[in-house]
C-alpha cells in the first residue's frame, strides 16, 4: 500500500511539473506574439483544469465534467473576444488527462459520456477556430490529445481488468485447494470426538461418575472443530480465504532444505513443540513456502535467508527475510500474496510484506492468533 501510494504521489508530481512547463511555455509564445493580456482567459482555464487533473482521483465525474465545461467556456470566450485559439496546448493535455482518468475507471457509461464530452469541445474549437488565425495547429493538437487520452485511458482499463480477472483466479483455485482440503480438518477434529466418545462409553460402564468428564471433553472438541470448519469454509464464499490444513513443522523443514539445495543459505527457527489448529499449522507453512518463492523469484543473490517461526501467548508470528538489496519502490507484490493475505485474514491474523526496516532487505511477516492457551 505505501509503494502505491508514493507511485501515485511522484505521477502527480510529474504531472503538475508538466503541466506547469506546458504553461510557461505557451504564456512566453503567446507574449511574443500576441501580448502575455491576451491569454488571461485561457491561462486562467489551462491552470483550472490543470488542478482539476491533479485532484481528479477524489471524484472523477465532477473533476472532468468540470474540466470540459471550462474547455468549452475558453473555446467560446476565443471566439467571442478575439482571443488566441483554445483550447491550447496546455489546456488540451489537462482535459485528456481528465478523459483518459475517466474512461479508466468510472462504469461504461459515465465513461462514454465523458468522452464524448471531450469530443464535442475537440469538435467546437475547430468549429469556432478562425480561417487564417494561425489556430489549425492548435486545434489539431487538442484533437491528438483527446485521442491519446482515450487511447491511454482504454488501454489502462484493459490492463486493470486483466489484473482483476487474474486476482479472481487466484482467489478461485485457493477456494477449490481448500475445497479439497476440508476433509483433512473434518477428519482430524471428528476422529477426535469419535475417539473420546468411545472412551465415554467404556468409562461409563466402569465408573459412571466420570462420563461428564468425558462429556466435557467431547463438547470442547467438538466446539473446537466447528470453530475450525467455520473458517475453512468461510473461505470458499467470494469475499474471504482460510488455509488448508495438512502440513506440519516438519514439512517445513523439508521445504526450507529443498529451499538450501537451489538457492541461497536458509536459517531456520522453529518453536520446540506445537498444539497449533491443523489450519494454522498449514498455514504458516503457505507463507514460508511463497516467501521462499519470491526469495527465489526476485532476490536470488540474497546472501542470507532467514525463517523465524515463534509461538507467542495468543499468536504464531511468521518471519520470513532476506538481505538482498532493492531498488527505489522495489516491489515483489503478485498474486500469491493476495490468496496469502486473505488466508490469514480470515484466520484473523495479519500479513506484512515490504522492505525491511533497515532498508537492507524484504520482509514478510505473518501473526496468526492459534486460539489455544
Amino acid at each position: 500500500m505505501a509503494t502505491e501510494r508514493l507511485t501515485r504521489v511522484a505521477a502527480t508530481a510529474g504531472l503538475a511539473v508538466v503541466l506547469l512547463a506546458a504553461i510557461g511555455v505557451q504564456a512566453v509564445a503567446i507574449a511574443a506574439s500576441w501580448g502575455l493580456r491576451y491569454w488571461l482567459a485561457g491561462g486562467v482555464a489551462a491552470v483550472a483544469v490543470g488542478t482539476l487533473a491533479l485532484v481528479r482521483h477524489r471524484q472523477r465525474v465532477v473533476t472532468a465534467t468540470a474540466g470540459l465545461a471550462v474547455a468549452a467556456s475558453a473555446v467560446a470566450a476565443a471566439r467571442l473576444f478575439d482571443l488566441p485559439t483554445e483550447p491550447g496546448p496546455a489546456l488540451a493535455l489537462a482535459s485528456a488527462v481528465l478523459v483518459g482518468s475517466a474512461v479508466r475507471a468510472l462504469p461504461p457509461l459515465p465513461a462514454g459520456l465523458i468522452a464524448a464530452g471531450g469530443l464535442v469541445v475537440a469538435a467546437g474549437a475547430w468549429a469556432a477556430a478562425r480561417p487564417g488565425a494561425g489556430g489549425s495547429g492548435v486545434v489539431a493538437l487538442n484533437g491528438l490529445c483527446w485521442l491519446a487520452g482515450v487511447a491511454t485511458g482504454l488501454t489502462l482499463r484493459l490492463l486493470d481488468e486483466r489484473a482483476r480477472a487474474a486476482a479472481e483466479r487466484v482467489r478461485r483455485d485457493e477456494r477449490l485447494e481448500l475445497a479439497r482440503e476440508l476433509h483433512d480438518v473434518v477428519a482430524h477434529h471428528v476422529t477426535g470426538i469419535v475417539v473420546q466418545a468411545q472412551a465415554a462409553r467404556l468409562v461409563g460402564r466402569r465408573d459412571p461418575a466420570r462420563v461428564t468428564e468425558s462429556l466435557a471433553g467431547i463438547e470442547a472438541a467438538g466446539g473446537e472443530a466447528l470453530r475450525a470448519m467455520r473458517r475453512v469454509v468461510g473461505v470458499l464464499r467470494d469475499t474471504a480465504d482460510a488455509p488448508p490444513a495438512s502440513a506440519g513443522t516438519e514439512q517445513i523443514e523439508e521445504l526450507v532444505e529443498r529451499f538450501r539445495r537451489q538457492g541461497p543459505p536458509v536459517r531456520l527457527r522453529l518453536p520446540g513443540e506445537t498444539t497449533w489448529p491443523p489450519e494454522v499449522t498449514s498455514t504458516v507453512h503457505r507463507i514460508v513456502r511463497e516467501a521462499l518463492t519470491n526469495v527465489a523469484r526476485h532476490a536470488p543473490h540474497a546472501a542470507q535467508v532467514t525463517v523465524d517461526v515463534a509461538q507467542e501467548p495468543d499468536a504464531v508470528v511468521v518471519e520470513v527475510t532476506d538481505d538482498a538489496p532493492g531498488g527505489p519502490g522495489e516491489h515483489r507484490g503478485g498474486y500469491g500474496l493476495i490468496g496469502l493475505r486473505e488466508r490469514v485474514e480470515a484466520l484473523g491474523g495479519t500479513l506484512r510484506a515490504g522492505p525491511r526496516p533497515d532498508g537492507a532487505g524484504w520482509s514478510v511477516r505473518a501473526a496468526l492468533p492459534h486460539g489455544r492457551p
